[in-house]
């Protein structure tokens, strides 16, 4: 049995080249950094959860909520060929989802205020005790799947999670079909990134993300995490 499934609906995904020696200090023992054609990035993702449940239970009072993450590239020890990725920091709207994820997964999930807004033509969402941290998007009606060995695949099509605690690496499965996605017609991203992710990310502030994503999303799953 999974331990949740759920559907990741209208995923925003900014994508930042970013120094390797920023993120190495992050990496989960018994995995490196992975690279799209000999560069690194950090990627900003904001989207929904609907339908969760928990071991088969739909997930009382947490069934819809909003996530915003930064997350990087890496791809583990016992077979490079995996895709994975390791987070930064993730941010809920709940108490209780930080307190579960961040025993069982030693994930870094904090709680704050948080909204969202979706139409046809954009999607924003928004956090923060006066929800001034915001990441929005103009988004285009024309979606494909990526093409095989493209950028777009390489950030979306990553089926491995990785956390780094401080005594073990927790290693997770995530499954979903691969995802349509388009490039945003324009975005707008106004997030204090190092107070928000700690100095390291400080210069992200100034920076133009080298593509910003799309993607209406699907069902997942997130199976238990194991010790590596």
């Amino acid at each position: 049995m999974k331990f949740l499934s759920a559907v990741w609906c209208d995923l925003l995904l900014a994508n930042y080249e970013v120094d390797p020696r920023v993120l190495q200090p992050f990496v989960p023992a018994r995995t490196s950094l992975d690279d799209f054609e000999g560069r690194h990035y950090v990627s900003l993702v904001a989207f929904r959860f609907e339908k969760t449940s928990v071991v088969g239970v739909p997930a009382l009072f947490h069934r819809r909520f909003e996530e915003v993450n930064l997350r990087f590239y890496v791809k583990p020890d016992r077979d490079p060929s995996l895709r994975a990725v390791t987070f930064i920091k993730e941010i809920v709207p709940s108490r209780i989802i930080p307190l579960v994820a961040n025993n069982l997964f030693d994930e870094n999930y904090v709680r704050l205020p948080m909204s969202h807004g979706v139409d046809e033509q954009s999607c924003w969402y928004a956090w923060g005790d006066q929800q001034s941290q915001r990441f929005s998007a103009t988004i285009g009606s024309e979606r494909s799947l990526p093409a095989p060995g493209s950028f777009s695949e390489f950030i979306t099509e990553h089926y491995w999670g990785y956390a780094k605690g401080t005594k073990r690496t927790l290693e997770y499965e995530v499954t979903h079909p691969q995802w349509p996605c388009s490039e945003v017609l324009d975005h707008r991203i106004e997030i204090d990134f190092g107070r928000a992710y700690g100095e390291e990310f400080a210069f992200l502030d100034h920076a133009t993300p080298a593509n910003v994503l799309y993607t209406p999303g699907s069902e997942v799953t997130v199976s238990f995490p194991r010790r590596v």
